[in-house]
Protein backbone atom coordinates (compact mmCIF):
# COMPACT_ATOMS: atom_id res chain seq x y z
CA UNK A 1 0.00 0.00 0.00
CA UNK A 2 1.38 3.35 -1.08
CA UNK A 3 1.85 5.89 1.75
CA UNK A 4 -0.83 8.81 2.08
CA UNK A 5 1.18 12.20 1.14
CA UNK A 6 -1.14 14.11 2.66
CA UNK A 7 -3.95 14.16 5.45
CA UNK A 8 -6.65 16.73 6.45
CA UNK A 9 -10.27 16.95 5.47
CA UNK A 10 -12.96 17.70 3.48
CA UNK A 11 -15.56 20.23 4.46
CA UNK A 12 -18.77 21.02 2.88
CA UNK A 13 -21.55 22.66 5.05
CA UNK A 14 -21.14 21.79 8.16
CA UNK A 15 -19.81 18.32 7.68
CA UNK A 16 -16.55 17.23 7.55
CA UNK A 17 -14.66 14.46 6.16
CA UNK A 18 -11.18 13.13 7.93
CA UNK A 19 -8.96 11.84 4.87
CA UNK A 20 -5.56 10.60 3.54
CA UNK A 21 -4.34 11.61 -0.02
CA UNK A 22 -2.50 8.95 -1.99
CA UNK A 23 -0.52 9.50 -5.13
CA UNK A 24 -3.34 7.74 -8.30
CA UNK A 25 -0.35 7.32 -10.44
CA UNK A 26 3.38 6.35 -10.81
CA UNK A 27 6.22 7.59 -13.19
CA UNK A 28 7.05 4.62 -15.54
CA UNK A 29 10.25 6.32 -17.48
CA UNK A 30 13.27 4.48 -17.69
CA UNK A 31 15.51 6.26 -15.16
CA UNK A 32 19.53 6.69 -15.96
CA UNK A 33 22.22 8.07 -14.67
CA UNK A 34 24.33 10.80 -16.10
CA UNK A 35 27.84 9.24 -16.88
CA UNK A 36 31.01 9.97 -18.21
CA UNK A 37 30.76 9.02 -21.53
CA UNK A 38 34.53 7.86 -22.37
CA UNK A 39 34.59 5.55 -19.15
CA UNK A 40 31.06 5.45 -17.73
CA UNK A 41 31.78 7.19 -14.57
CA UNK A 42 29.12 9.06 -12.51
CA UNK A 43 28.62 12.84 -12.71
CA UNK A 44 28.04 13.74 -8.72
CA UNK A 45 26.68 17.48 -8.52
CA UNK A 46 27.60 19.24 -5.72
CA UNK A 47 25.54 21.92 -4.23
CA UNK A 48 28.35 24.89 -3.10
CA UNK A 49 27.25 28.23 -1.44
CA UNK A 50 28.55 31.40 -3.62
CA UNK A 51 28.76 33.45 -0.59
CA UNK A 52 31.00 31.44 1.32
CA UNK A 53 32.25 28.69 -1.22
CA UNK A 54 31.18 25.77 1.05
CA UNK A 55 28.93 22.81 -0.05
CA UNK A 56 26.09 22.61 1.39
CA UNK A 57 24.13 20.02 2.38
CA UNK A 58 20.57 19.22 1.13
CA UNK A 59 19.10 19.69 5.12
CA UNK A 60 20.65 23.09 5.09
CA UNK A 61 19.50 24.45 2.27
CA UNK A 62 16.28 27.10 2.11
CA UNK A 63 14.14 28.94 -0.08
CA UNK A 64 15.09 32.45 -0.81
CA UNK A 65 12.89 35.15 -2.61
CA UNK A 66 14.90 38.33 -3.75
CA UNK A 67 12.34 41.24 -4.25
CA UNK A 68 12.82 44.25 -6.48
CA UNK A 69 15.17 46.40 -4.69
CA UNK A 70 17.61 42.99 -3.71
CA UNK A 71 16.11 42.35 -0.13
CA UNK A 72 16.33 38.67 0.67
CA UNK A 73 13.43 36.64 2.46
CA UNK A 74 14.61 33.19 3.62
CA UNK A 75 11.85 30.98 4.18
CA UNK A 76 12.26 27.58 5.92
CA UNK A 77 10.23 24.42 6.16
CA UNK A 78 8.58 25.56 9.52
CA UNK A 79 7.37 28.41 7.57
CA UNK A 80 5.63 27.05 4.52
CA UNK A 81 4.16 24.36 7.09
CA UNK A 82 3.27 27.17 9.74
CA UNK A 83 1.45 29.28 7.12
CA UNK A 84 -1.74 31.22 8.13
CA UNK A 85 -4.28 29.47 5.06
CA UNK A 86 -7.14 27.67 6.14
CA UNK A 87 -6.80 24.95 2.91
CA UNK A 88 -3.49 23.59 4.53
CA UNK A 89 -4.97 20.96 6.33
CA UNK A 90 -8.84 21.55 5.05
CA UNK A 91 -10.08 20.75 1.35
CA UNK A 92 -12.94 23.56 1.26
CA UNK A 93 -15.14 22.99 -1.26
CA UNK A 94 -16.11 26.08 -3.04
CA UNK A 95 -18.84 25.02 -5.56
CA UNK A 96 -20.70 21.75 -6.91
CA UNK A 97 -21.17 21.84 -10.80
CA UNK A 98 -21.44 19.35 -13.42
CA UNK A 99 -18.51 17.67 -14.54
CA UNK A 100 -18.52 18.16 -17.97
CA UNK A 101 -18.60 22.36 -17.36
CA UNK A 102 -14.44 21.64 -16.33
CA UNK A 103 -12.33 21.98 -19.52
CA UNK A 104 -9.68 19.37 -19.53
CA UNK A 105 -6.89 21.64 -19.75
CA UNK A 106 -7.41 22.35 -16.15
CA UNK A 107 -6.36 18.96 -15.01
CA UNK A 108 -2.77 18.01 -13.63
CA UNK A 109 -2.65 15.18 -11.20
CA UNK A 110 -4.81 12.63 -9.93
CA UNK A 111 -5.23 11.36 -6.24
CA UNK A 112 -7.33 8.43 -3.95
CA UNK A 113 -9.41 10.02 -1.16
CA UNK A 114 -9.21 7.31 1.73
CA UNK A 115 -11.44 8.00 4.97
CA UNK A 116 -10.30 7.56 8.16
CA UNK A 117 -12.72 5.61 10.71
CA UNK A 118 -14.54 8.41 11.37
CA UNK A 119 -15.13 10.30 8.37
CA UNK A 120 -16.74 6.50 6.22
CA UNK A 121 -20.26 7.74 6.22
CA UNK A 122 -20.00 10.93 5.65
CA UNK A 123 -17.30 9.79 2.57
CA UNK A 124 -20.01 7.59 1.06
CA UNK A 125 -22.66 10.16 1.60
CA UNK A 126 -20.56 12.45 -0.43
CA UNK A 127 -19.91 10.17 -3.12
CA UNK A 128 -23.63 8.72 -3.60
CA UNK A 129 -25.14 12.42 -3.81
CA UNK A 130 -22.43 13.48 -6.24
CA UNK A 131 -23.18 10.30 -8.43
CA UNK A 132 -27.12 10.30 -7.85
CA UNK A 133 -26.93 14.42 -8.80
CA UNK A 134 -24.22 13.95 -11.71
CA UNK A 135 -21.88 16.66 -10.08
CA UNK A 136 -18.17 17.31 -9.11
CA UNK A 137 -16.95 19.47 -6.45
CA UNK A 138 -14.80 22.50 -7.12
CA UNK A 139 -12.30 22.69 -4.00
CA UNK A 140 -9.02 24.44 -2.71
CA UNK A 141 -6.54 22.78 -1.51
CA UNK A 142 -2.83 23.16 -0.42
CA UNK A 143 -0.01 20.77 -1.84
CA UNK A 144 3.23 20.86 -2.18
CA UNK A 145 4.23 23.85 -0.78
CA UNK A 146 1.49 26.08 -2.73
CA UNK A 147 -2.56 25.94 -3.42
CA UNK A 148 -4.60 24.43 -5.72
CA UNK A 149 -7.63 25.11 -7.50
CA UNK A 150 -9.03 20.83 -7.67
CA UNK A 151 -11.72 18.61 -8.24
CA UNK A 152 -13.54 16.11 -6.18
CA UNK A 153 -15.15 13.46 -8.20
CA UNK A 154 -16.77 9.95 -7.69
CA UNK A 155 -15.16 6.55 -9.32
CA UNK A 156 -16.78 3.30 -8.71
CA UNK A 157 -16.60 3.13 -4.46
CA UNK A 158 -13.79 5.77 -4.48
CA UNK A 159 -13.91 9.65 -4.12
CA UNK A 160 -10.78 10.72 -6.70
CA UNK A 161 -8.87 14.31 -6.24
CA UNK A 162 -7.78 15.74 -9.47
CA UNK A 163 -5.49 19.30 -8.88
CA UNK A 164 -6.02 21.88 -11.29
CA UNK A 165 -4.40 24.96 -13.11
CA UNK A 166 -5.18 28.63 -12.55
CA UNK A 167 -6.84 30.54 -14.88
CA UNK A 168 -4.14 32.35 -15.61
CA UNK A 169 -1.70 29.64 -15.44
CA UNK A 170 -3.39 28.54 -18.72
CA UNK A 171 -2.05 29.60 -22.06
CA UNK A 172 -3.97 31.22 -24.67
CA UNK A 173 -3.59 29.00 -27.75
CA UNK A 174 -5.49 31.10 -30.60
CA UNK A 175 -2.05 31.16 -32.49
CA UNK A 176 -2.42 27.79 -33.25
CA UNK A 177 -5.93 28.02 -34.88
CA UNK A 178 -6.11 27.68 -38.86
CA UNK A 179 -6.98 30.57 -40.77
CA UNK A 180 -10.82 31.35 -40.62
CA UNK A 181 -10.54 31.05 -44.34
CA UNK A 182 -9.34 27.30 -44.39
CA UNK A 183 -12.91 25.21 -45.35
CA UNK A 184 -13.48 21.91 -45.95
CA UNK A 185 -16.56 20.79 -48.09
CA UNK A 186 -19.56 18.47 -46.98
CA UNK A 187 -18.33 15.61 -48.93
CA UNK A 188 -15.10 15.60 -46.94
CA UNK A 189 -17.18 15.94 -44.08
CA UNK A 190 -18.90 13.22 -44.45
CA UNK A 191 -15.80 11.12 -45.68
CA UNK A 192 -14.36 11.96 -42.38
CA UNK A 193 -17.27 10.53 -40.52
CA UNK A 194 -17.01 7.59 -42.61
CA UNK A 195 -13.07 7.13 -41.45
CA UNK A 196 -14.32 7.96 -37.88
CA UNK A 197 -17.16 5.31 -37.64
CA UNK A 198 -14.16 2.59 -38.74
CA UNK A 199 -11.86 3.64 -36.06
CA UNK A 200 -14.51 4.42 -33.25
CA UNK A 201 -14.93 1.64 -30.09
CA UNK A 202 -15.30 1.80 -26.50
CA UNK A 203 -12.46 3.55 -24.61
CA UNK A 204 -9.57 0.33 -23.11
CA UNK A 205 -6.76 2.02 -21.80
CA UNK A 206 -5.30 -1.35 -21.18
CA UNK A 207 -5.35 -2.06 -24.99
CA UNK A 208 -2.16 0.55 -25.33
CA UNK A 209 1.30 0.27 -23.87
CA UNK A 210 3.63 2.70 -23.96
CA UNK A 211 5.81 1.82 -27.42
CA UNK A 212 8.71 4.02 -26.58
CA UNK A 213 9.74 2.72 -23.16
CA UNK A 214 9.46 -0.92 -24.36
CA UNK A 215 11.72 -0.26 -27.27
CA UNK A 216 13.76 1.80 -25.32
CA UNK A 217 14.35 -1.09 -22.61
CA UNK A 218 14.91 -3.47 -25.85
CA UNK A 219 18.46 -1.35 -26.61
CA UNK A 220 19.49 -1.28 -23.01
CA UNK A 221 18.84 -4.93 -23.06
CA UNK A 222 21.07 -5.18 -25.71
CA UNK A 223 23.62 -3.11 -24.68
CA UNK A 224 24.02 -5.09 -21.09
CA UNK A 225 24.30 -8.22 -23.41
CA UNK A 226 26.76 -7.03 -25.78
CA UNK A 227 24.22 -7.35 -28.82
CA UNK A 228 23.40 -5.40 -31.93
CA UNK A 229 21.16 -2.76 -31.30
CA UNK A 230 17.90 -2.94 -32.71
CA UNK A 231 18.00 -0.86 -35.70
CA UNK A 232 15.17 1.82 -36.22
CA UNK A 233 12.46 1.98 -38.85
CA UNK A 234 10.86 4.68 -40.55
CA UNK A 235 7.22 4.35 -40.04
CA UNK A 236 6.68 8.74 -40.34
CA UNK A 237 3.99 9.70 -42.69
CA UNK A 238 4.90 11.79 -45.84
CA UNK A 239 5.16 15.43 -45.11
CA UNK A 240 4.00 17.79 -47.57
CA UNK A 241 0.50 19.23 -49.04
CA UNK A 242 -2.55 17.05 -49.33
CA UNK A 243 -3.41 17.79 -53.48
CA UNK A 244 -6.87 15.26 -52.85
CA UNK A 245 -7.74 15.19 -49.23
CA UNK A 246 -10.75 13.46 -50.70
CA UNK A 247 -8.83 10.76 -52.41
CA UNK A 248 -6.07 10.61 -48.96
CA UNK A 249 -9.24 9.96 -47.05
CA UNK A 250 -10.97 7.19 -49.12
CA UNK A 251 -7.53 4.90 -48.91
CA UNK A 252 -7.88 5.68 -45.18
CA UNK A 253 -11.20 4.55 -45.00
CA UNK A 254 -10.43 1.62 -47.14
CA UNK A 255 -7.66 0.90 -45.19
CA UNK A 256 -9.29 0.95 -41.87
CA UNK A 257 -11.87 -1.31 -43.21
CA UNK A 258 -9.17 -4.17 -43.96
CA UNK A 259 -7.72 -3.69 -40.63
CA UNK A 260 -11.00 -3.95 -38.96
CA UNK A 261 -12.14 -7.07 -40.64
CA UNK A 262 -8.63 -8.53 -39.93
CA UNK A 263 -8.72 -7.82 -36.38
CA UNK A 264 -12.32 -9.44 -36.24
CA UNK A 265 -11.34 -12.52 -37.97
CA UNK A 266 -8.31 -12.99 -35.05
CA UNK A 267 -10.74 -13.00 -32.74
CA UNK A 268 -13.37 -15.04 -34.49
CA UNK A 269 -10.21 -17.54 -34.78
Amino acid sequence: MPRSIWKGSISFGLVTIPVRLYGASEDKDVSFHQVHSTDGGRIRYQRVCEVCGEVVQFADIAKGFEAGDGRLAVLTDDDFANLPLSTLKTVDVVQFVAEGEVDPRYFQRSYFLEAEAVGQKPYVLLRDALARENRVAVVKVALRSRESLALIRPKDDLLLLHTMFWPDELRDGSFAAPPAEVSVSEAEIEMAKLLIAQLEGTFDPEAYTDSYRETLLEVVEAKLAGAAVPEATDTSAPVGDVVDLMAALRASVDAAKKRRAAAEATKAG
